[in-house]
């Protein structure tokens, strides 16, 4: 890259934005997974397996349903308001949610009704983040290095969501009081990084349109951009049905039998394969055949869930879920430049919020659906189920948008018939 054309991380608003979603995204999950840490330990107090898992599952849902009830407002927003100023609001009161949540722990004092709220708090605050975020990395770079900018971002937050389990773990491995106090570090730096960043230039807003039908119109894109709706509903799906991470909780301690420390170390499986992939893409970015290889990771991704459902030994599941994390990081990686770059500036906020209800629909209530499901196959066989379900819809995916599969590279204007795509149209 010439110096004309620098890295974005050679752009300091750029790199502010890339430390600061970083953090705030590995403190987000760090704190998901402490939090079902307790509501498994205190459920175990009263209950059996097969119910604490359910509630590990409705702790995942208390995040999704203020995701799914905001989702038409937060895309607007992104697009109306300073998204400097959103990231930094919610960041504010995330900081918050993690110090109250760390005094609790300390006091002895944390009860299963506030850890339901916390979560449906977190669920707000990522409503508003996550679009906001996703579209404000355009906005920093400019336009020519803007692919290599999308690439860095999804790094940054993909990193840090499959990480953040991991360092989550880890830290609540040292002490609960160690983890809270470092996930409130984690927010308070980051948002004093976002005070950083110089205000940026803003879409204009559609004054012509009405609000609603401004919300309509993000839905309608997604919807005719069969590429961009392939992208989404594939990992929504995918990880809907195969995620496990809500159970990791139930293996390590009453199947692994493993304790704390081994469940920071199987927390941190995906964080290692996700961190190995995002720097081999650093070096390497991928430029060629992106839809067939979405595809492979995804069906990977898969495999190795069902090997760690099946697992009762320690290294191979750990093996198991540093593989997924790696696969997870390639499918996320195709996915998010393939949404960034096919959509146009003014639209990235409703469409980021709607990617962003797949995203925590796959992740939250995919928790909920592996709790439901441990609640009648047990733990083993839901994630087993989950698994073989993933590779179906694969293959059914791969026959149903055959543009995915075709897909050659991330450049809106390069179809494999060798013609140039339209904007929003069918790709």
């Amino acid at each position: 890259m010439s110096d004309a054309t620098p890295h974005p991380l050679r752009i300091p608003a750029f790199r502010a934005y890339f430390v600061s979603r970083f953090l705030t995204t590995i403190a987000v999950s760090a704190q998901a997974i402490i939090i079902g840490w307790q509501v498994y330990g205190i459920a175990r107090q009263t209950m059996d397996i097969k119910e604490s898992a359910f509630l590990l599952g409705m702790i995942g849902l208390a995040q999704f349903v203020p995701l799914f009830l905001l989702t038409p407002i937060v895309g607007l927003v992104a697009d109306s308001y300073d998204r400097r100023w959103i990231v930094r609001g919610t960041t504010a009161l995330l900081t918050l949610n993690a110090l109250m949540l760390g005094a609790l722990t300390y006091l002895g004092a944390l009860t299963m009704p506030f850890l339901f709220f916390a979560a449906v708090f977190v669920g707000i605050a990522r409503a508003f983040s996550g679009p906001a975020f996703s579209a404000l990395a355009p906005n920093l770079v400019p336009r020519e290095v803007l692919p290599t900018a999308i690439a860095v971002s999804s790094i940054a937050w993909q990193t840090g969501m499959i990480a953040g389990p991991s360092v989550g773990g880890v830290l609540y491995a040292i002490h609960p009081d160690f983890a809270y106090g470092s996930i409130s570090a984690m927010f308070a730096i980051a948002l004093g990084i976002l005070m950083l960043i110089r205000k940026v230039p803003q879409p204009p807003v559609q004054k012509d349109r009405r609000p609603l039908h401004r919300i309509a119109d993000g839905f309608s894109y997604v919807r005719n951009n069969r590429l961009v709706l392939a992208a989404i509903t594939l990992d929504l799906c995918v990880v809907l049905l195969a995620g496990s991470t809500a159970l990791l909780p139930v293996y390590a301690r009453d199947i692994l039998h493993v304790g704390a420390t081994g469940f920071g170390l199987l927390a941190a499986g995906m964080g290692i394969g996700a961190a190995a992939g995002s720097l081999w893409f650093t070096f390497r970015p991928m430029k060629t055949n992106v839809g067939v290889k979405m595809l492979v990771a995804v069906a990977i991704f898969a495999f190795a869930i069902i090997t760690f459902g099946v697992s009762t030994w320690f290294p191979l599941s750990l093996f198991a879920l540093i593989v997924a994390g790696a696969a997870d990081m390639v499918s996320v990686y195709v996915r998010q430049s393939l949404i960034q770059l096919h959509t146009p500036d003014e639209m990235r906020g409703r469409v980021g919020a709607i990617s962003a209800l797949t995203i925590s629909a796959s992740n939250e209530l995919g928790e909920a659906e592996t709790g439901v499901m441990a609640s009648l196959l047990g733990p083993a066989g839901a994630v087993v189920f989950g698994g073989c379900a993933a590779i179906l819809v694969t293959i059914t995916w791969t026959w149903l948008f055959p543009e995915l599969r075709l897909a050659r590279t991330f450049d809106p204007k390069d179809r494999s018939d060798g013609k140039p795509k339209e904007e929003g149209s069918a790709s």
